[in-house]
């Protein structure tokens, strides 16, 4: 029983000093990487591929510029599970038109595991176990944006901007505040439709606070590693989304949506298509509509290299799948991704639901 305490002990103060010590990077590849998992059920099931089709509450998030749809008040909600229900995955927004040709919109995002053991200081300096020195703690990443979306003269043309509050909590030991913008566009010309996502244009910044005291009990966990504070700056470096989309119809109640997006980070990835300077990684979905009350969709995207126990590389792929049903301004959508696990990434069951403001009229 000893030994299995000291191993979660060591297992826990390998999880806190990892995660204090990536601050040191400056510039990091993958930072504040929960804003980039995505939102909406219905976006999941085309595996995220809707940066030029998105049209309602949830353009918040892929690409403000879509917010121009939205006629009437929408509220978006959605909950999702990570790791066997470790880490919960939750957001809600909201967006109301100012006029005819302008939108605002709030989305927070929230993603925590909950309830973590410390037991950093389960054995005292006489290698006695006191298990009223466990205590609990959590660590939760917060995401607040604010959009404005607004009409351009040009018949077709939508540009939208967000305002993005950054908030990273680690228990008592770590805390962060960040600061970004994104800006969208949208152009449609008959039945297709071109998107524009540049994210974190400025770059996200974000300064952290560490408990000194706190970061003390720990500093020795590991022997050669993490003797001093880490740094307490970081910043996340822009992504673009491009998307081209088009819809079909076919005998009025039978209709197909369809979009292929092209995202691209600037720095060198496992992204099927890297270089020091740019990576690109590409994502395709459908949606199949009856009358505009149920949808199917599917997509596939996230394709990477993957290497291998045995040192051989491969190319990792996910297929996610989904249904919706929307009835009088009620719609409720669900998406289960990863299909038949074949990317890196662990599968997950996402359920969202959105409302017309007309529902309460």
């Amino acid at each position: 029983m000893r030994k299995i305490i000291s191993l979660k002990k060591n297992l826990l103060l390998l999880f806190l000093i990892t995660t204090l010590a990536v601050q040191s990077q400056t510039t990091r590849k993958y930072s504040n990487e929960f804003m980039n998992i995505g939102v909406d059920a219905a976006a999941f099931g085309m595996a995220n591929a809707v940066t030029a089709s998105s049209a309602d509450v949830n353009s918040g998030y892929w690409n403000p510029a879509g917010l121009i749809a939205v006629e009437d008040n929408q509220l978006a909600l959605m909950h999702a599970s990570y790791f066997a229900n470790i880490a919960n995955y939750d957001y809600a927004a909201f967006a109301m038109p100012l006029d005819d040709r302008s939108v605002v919109a709030l989305s927070v995002i929230r993603f925590g595991v909950d309830d973590i053991l410390n037991t950093t200081q389960l054995i005292d300096d006489q290698g006695n176990i006191d298990y009223n020195r466990i205590s609990l703690f959590s660590t939760a990443d917060y995401g607040v944006t604010f959009s404005y979306a607004r009409a351009l003269p040009l018949d077709g043309l939508n540009v939208g901007v967000n305002a993005k509050v950054i908030r990273r909590i680690i228990g008592d030991f770590a805390s962060s505040w960040g600061f970004g913008f994104d800006a969208g566009l949208q152009f449609t010309t008959g039945d297709w439709r071109f998107g524009l996502m540049a994210r974190d244009i400025t770059t996200t910044f974000n300064a952290w606070s560490i408990d000194e005291d706190e970061f003390a009990t720990i500093q020795g966990a590991v022997e050669g590693q993490n003797q001093e504070l880490p740094e307490t700056t970081e910043i996340t470096i822009p992504k673009l989304q491009l998307g081209v989309s088009r819809k079909f119809v076919f005998h009025y109640d039978f209709s197909l949506l369809a979009e292929v997006d092209f995202n691209f980070r600037f720095a060198q990835t496992n992204d099927i298509f890297s270089t020091s300077f740019t990576s690109m990684t590409p994502a395709a979905g459908l949606e199949f509509g009856y009358i505009d009350v149920v949808f199917v969709r599917a997509g596939v995207g996230n394709f990477q290299n993957i290497q291998q126990l045995d040192g051989s590389d491969s190319v990792g792929f996910q297929p996610n799948i989904g249904v919706g049903f929307k009835y009088k301004g009620i719609q409720v959508d669900y998406a289960l991704t990863d299909i038949g696990d074949q990317s890196a990434a662990l599968y997950s069951n996402v359920f969202s639901l959105k409302l017309d403001w007309s529902v309460f009229r």
